[in-house]
């Protein structure tokens, strides 16, 4: 028991670092986890600014209330659900929004939330999310007061049991973040690489980049895309200029050439990076990173799986998003 315990905590461990790996690459997005107020129960009133929540819970997500209740036998979630209770929670956060930063488009972005989650900014509703299994966000631009409070309120319901044929959790499970973005942007998840002729010598790859002009006016920019290997030094660039029309979200093909290409492979997990830069007069205004892997890989009727052109068996498992013991809510720590 104490080895399998050991094992958990060494994944968990490893997890983390990932997940910090990710905030570090990513620097549109602010990590939007620390200090929230929680209060298990239902109350509309919630949603307002002036709502007082002083005798609220003071927490840091990812939260699961279920795992903190009574496992007993007549909860509704029944034993799949782990025979813990559902129930409705509120969370909320205020936050500034520096004045220097009017003009930015300001977006909030949930990685998880179970389930049926209504989201608030300063008293306006944005949305209900049903599904619980899903990452989604909301355009907080329209409504933030600029240099002023801002009230975020989230709304979760999973009072509705049984919903799920294993432990499901409750509340805002993954992680929250806020973007802060020029109106003239890299699209959300908005690269595509793919590598094309590759070997040991060389290989070509080729970048799709989608970009967002949300500005009142066309914009000329030029999109420039380096490749770093894992010293971050550059190996390879795509320089390209062009107008996108104001309201338009347009498509960029570049090509960058790489020599003597390490290869991704199990024994060896090499990524580099590719930096995208817009620039508007010569000034960047967004950045974007995208982890990138070098490897070749197919399918074949007699050897299955070629990974770099070695047979490599493929051990598949379905893993549901419940810890157990520790509840649906995966912490660094």
């Amino acid at each position: 028991m104490k080895k399998l315990l050991l094992l958990l905590i060494g994944a968990f461990l490893l997890a983390g670092c990932r997940v910090s790996e990710e905030r570090a690459r990513n620097n549109r997005r602010q990590d939007f986890t620390a200090d929230w107020a929680f209060c298990l129960g239902d109350d509309t009133l919630a949603a307002r600014p002036d709502y007082n929540d002083a005798a609220w819970r003071r927490l840091n997500l990812p939260h699961d209330w279920a795992i903190e209740g009574e496992f007993e036998q007549n909860n509704p979630s029944g034993t799949s659900g782990g025979a813990l209770p559902g129930g409705v929670g509120w969370y909320r956060k205020t936050f500034v929004v520096d004045k220097a930063d009017k003009g930015k488009l300001l977006r909030i972005d949930f990685d998880g939330v179970y389930m049926n989650s209504t989201v608030y900014i300063n008293g306006h509703k944005l949305g209900t999310r049903p599904y619980g299994y899903i990452s989604f966000g909301y355009d907080l631009t329209p409504y933030i007061k600029w240099g002023e409070k801002n009230l975020l309120a989230v709304r979760v319901d999973n009072e509705d049991q049984p919903n799920s044929r294993w432990y499901s959790g409750c509340g805002i499970y993954r992680n929250v973040w806020l973007s802060k973005l020029h109106p003239v942007h890299v699209a959300q998840w908005g690269t595509f690489v793919t590598a094309e002729e590759v070997s040991k010598n060389s290989a070509r790859l080729l970048l799709r980049t989608t970009l967002d002009n949300e500005s009142d006016a066309d914009a000329a920019l030029e999109l420039v895309s380096e490749l770093t290997d894992e010293n971050g030094v550059v190996v390879g660039k795509a320089s390209d200029t062009l107008t996108i029309a104001k309201g338009i979200r347009h498509e960029t093909l570049q090509e960058i050439s790489v020599a003597d290409p390490e290869l991704w492979s199990i024994e060896r997990p090499y990524l580099y990076n590719i930096k995208t830069e817009v620039r508007l007069a010569g000034k960047t205004v967004d950045t974007y990173d995208t982890p990138y892997g070098i490897r070749t890989f197919c399918f074949n009727a007699e050897k299955g799986f070629i990974l770099n052109g070695k047979q490599v068996k493929i051990n598949g498992v379905c893993m549901h998003h419940d810890l157990g013991c520790l509840g649906a809510a995966v912490n660094t720590r």
